[in-house]
């Protein structure tokens, strides 16, 4: 940025008529229609020789308006310089332009989300662009009838979403999340499967207990894929078991998507164990916590994963 001192510098250096050339400078900058307009609109509440106290705050907010509109690189670039009256003085205040907002507006909507093992293009999914065909309108209904609910008084049961490979569940949550975080929700995304393997992991550091308490304490969570592989007794007991019991004692939004329906979940998943113990009492606990906590939905239609 090109500072009054400095340009006053840069005259008495060439030996030339100082008087003259701030005189010139300053009449540029006076001329100028906003620095006219704030000086106007301002004169009661500046003090007396505000304007020649003030010509070095004048001069700066003139330039960096010059080089804003030139495209060149500004003492604060991505924000627009704003005239100001501070303890009856002149200064400067510096406004971010619309780009900058709208970066800063996609930063907090990001953080708005948490994704565990999730495809990264999910966070670009939106109910705007989701095909709401015949076999899945009934899912998007449940969907923004949610976002009309989720912020009235009262807990507000999530969705179990249930249908065959690629019909769009994962982009439904997605696209969910993604308009939660816009009302200012927050909300967690975890692909079932991946995280368990985590957990087993987790298990050789000591950190199983800090890893669930991270996904039950979510203000909305999404658990993907449900059912999509084998599960242990203690992944079903200890882990999903100790997030659902804590989600349905606290009321708080749960969210499932799986290829099975929640009869088929129950009977031929979470029935039998890795070891192919028939389990069916430890089975239908965990289904009640689902089903206090979520409302099924089935999704159908073609696959379209087949068509990428």
């Amino acid at each position: 940025m090109k500072k009054l001192g400095d340009e006053i510098k840069a005259m008495m250096g060439q030996q030339t008529n100082f008087n003259a050339k701030f005189a010139e400078i300053m009449k540029r900058v006076m001329a100028d229609e906003d620095v006219n307009a704030f000086l106007t609109q301002n004169q009661d509440q500046l003090a007396d020789g505000a304007v020649s106290r003030g010509a070095a705050k004048l001069y700066e907010f003139y330039n960096d308006k010059q080089q804003v509109a030139k495209g060149e690189k500004t003492f604060a670039p991505g924000y627009f310089p704003r005239l100001v009256v501070n303890d009856h003085l002149i200064d400067i205040s510096y406004t971010a332009s619309p780009e900058v907002v709208a970066k800063k507006q996609q930063k907090a909507l990001q953080q708005r989300i948490v994704t565990i093992m999730m495809p990264k293009d999910i966070r670009q999914a939106r109910l705007s662009k989701f095909d709401h065909d015949a076999e899945r309108f009934n899912a998007l209904d449940a969907a923004l009838n949610f976002v009309d609910q989720v912020q009235e008084p009262g807990f507000e049961p999530g969705i179990y979403l249930s249908g065959p490979f690629g019909v769009g569940k994962t982009y439904l949550l997605g696209a969910l999340a993604n308009e939660l975080a816009e009302k200012g929700i927050k909300t967690t995304l975890v692909h079932f499967p991946s995280f368990a393997v985590e957990m087993k992991s987790a298990i050789g550091n000591n950190t199983v207990a800090e890893q669930v308490d991270r996904i039950k304490k979510a203000p909305i969570l999404m658990l993907d894929d449900i059912g999509a592989d084998s599960m242990s007794s203690w992944i079903r007991d200890d882990v999903l078991g100790v997030i659902l019991e804590y989600r349905m004692q606290q009321q708080m939004p749960t969210f499932f998507s799986s290829n099975f329906t929640m009869d088929q979940l129950a009977d031929e998943h979470l029935r039998v164990n890795q070891r192919g113990d028939d389990e069916p009492l430890k089975a239908q606990r965990l289904m009640q916590r689902i089903r206090f906590l979520a409302r099924e939905v089935p999704m159908e239609g073609y696959n379209r994963r087949q068509q990428n």
